[in-house]
């Protein structure tokens, strides 16, 4: 039985004909310069090391919040800065009935400007999920702003995900069918 096996150079190779061919390039990864060493390493660029929360504003003044990777039956704290709402004015509060998964725990003015918000989230099966909450204005009943948190949520055995800047596992959630439970049953 025959084993091939590529090589770093042989990678290299590949990535210089895929670079010049026109098909995609793949950005953030470069090859060291040393062929076949044999401490050859994958180095990525530093700006993707910059993992923090992205908020981005959508088309119809809402926001949508990218958080990244959870772990099932965890809760985790979410800290984000939406830009300056001028509808919403100074005065700002959360919707009064907030969804059963995540709530909005804070709401504080940025230093640069905008609205510190900090949420709580419960994280219950895996999967792409989107979590929705609402900031209303306290002057004007009429302006409703929706926040959308959406996270990848993976199942709780299968390691741990390497949290972006501005989540903050706060701890698991007990299972009420585990050994984690303190409910003796039924007599």
């Amino acid at each position: 039985m025959q084993c091939e096996y590529l090589y770093i150079a042989d990678l290299q190779l590949l990535f210089r004909l895929s670079s010049s061919s026109g098909c995609a390039k793949a950005g953030g990864v470069r090859f060291s310069e040393e062929p076949h060493a044999a401490s050859s390493h994958v180095h990525f660029d530093e700006k993707l090391h910059d993992s923090v929360v992205m908020v981005t504003p959508e088309d119809d003044g809402n926001f949508l919040v990218k958080v990244g990777f959870l772990k099932t039956q965890h809760r985790y704290e979410i800290v984000f800065t939406l830009p300056e709402i001028p509808a919403l004015g100074k005065n700002v509060c959360p919707a009064p009935l907030p969804g059963p998964h995540l709530r909005i725990t804070d709401i504080t003015p940025a230093q640069e400007g905008g609205l510190k918000i900090t949420c709580e989230y419960i994280t219950q099966h895996e999967g792409v999920l989107c979590e929705e909450v609402r900031l209303l204005s306290e002057t004007n009943d009429d302006v409703c702003v929706r926040v959308k948190v959406h996270a990848r949520v993976m199942d709780r055995h299968h390691g741990t995900p390497m949290l972006l800047e501005g989540v903050r596992c706060i701890g698991p959630e007990l299972e009420y069918d585990s050994e984690q439970s303190d409910w003796q049953g039924f007599d």
